[in-house]
């Protein structure tokens, strides 16, 4: 089973720059997308230029704003949109797949936002969706996927002494969320796997970031410890443009 997960930021902007041809070329047996900005009718209709998935869409309540959408090459497979919660749901950040012996969370996590407005908000998403988490795990293994909009370590990102504590991202409150998540049992398979290796899944727009690399690792794949013996594949696909995030994938064995 592949399994992409790619923050598409609009996936009207992204249609126009090869979209389709790079699903195509990637074959996920599972696609998770993030900050679609658009609603299901619009999704729909571009996923329709990949034939043989079925599609749910979880939009925001505003227009134009954040969402997230799971095309799934097994259509009998349930999903739903996470608890009903108002913290949870208006903004479209939470669709789940139950894939079977695992449970899999497609999510698009709170940026904090400038001057970190929103960093109280973020801190309390955080504490409310990991609730939601641990509850799925009672049941079975998860697979997280999606943009958790932190940088876990120094590592994960190219200027972390100039951005700590002063940019969304990378706060220690932010930091701590991500954490709990490791404590709760959950494990970054890219990192566990891959404990030195530098790589970024985001870059700004500006400054040519993405042609110097000055980046940050946002995306991520996070396991139950009962799926790590599965796991056959890691990859981060950095050449593949179209949006400020590139693709990550999770490869697993039967």
């Amino acid at each position: 089973m592949k399994i992409i997960s790619w923050n598409v930021n609009g996936i009207r902007a992204i249609s126009g720059k090869g979209f389709a041809g790079h699903i195509e070329d990637l074959d996920p047996d599972v696609l998770c997308l993030q900050e679609i900005k658009a609603d299901t009718e619009i999704v729909e209709e571009i996923a329709g230029q990949l034939p043989g998935y079925a599609v749910h869409v979880h939009p925001a309540e505003k227009k134009g704003y954040s969402g997230t959408a799971l095309l799934l090459k097994n259509a009998e497979a349930g999903v739903d949109r996470g608890p009903e919660t108002d913290l949870l749901q208006g903004e479209g950040r939470i669709l789940r797949a139950d894939l079977g012996d695992f449970n899999l969370v497609n999510t698009y996590v709170p940026n904090s936002g400038a001057n970190l407005k929103r960093l109280d908000f973020r801190e309390e998403w955080d504490a409310a969706f990991l609730e939601y988490l641990n509850g799925l795990r009672d049941h079975k293994p998860l697979v997280l996927c999606g943009d958790l909009n932190v940088a876990h370590r120094p590592i994960d990102l190219k200027n972390d002494k100039a951005n700590y504590n002063k940019t969304a991202g990378y706060t220690q409150r932010e930091i701590d969320g991500m954490d709990r998540l490791h404590q709760s049992g959950l494990i970054d398979i890219f990192r566990k796997r891959h404990p030195d290796e530098v790589a970024y899944t985001y870059w700004s727009y500006r400054f040519g970031a993405r042609k110097r690399n000055v980046g940050w690792r946002l995306d991520y794949f996070l396991i139950s410890p009962e799926l790590e013996g599965r796991v056959a594949g890691t990859p981060i696909y950095h050449n593949i443009e179209g949006s400020d995030h590139c693709p990550i994938g999770l490869e697993l064995d039967a």
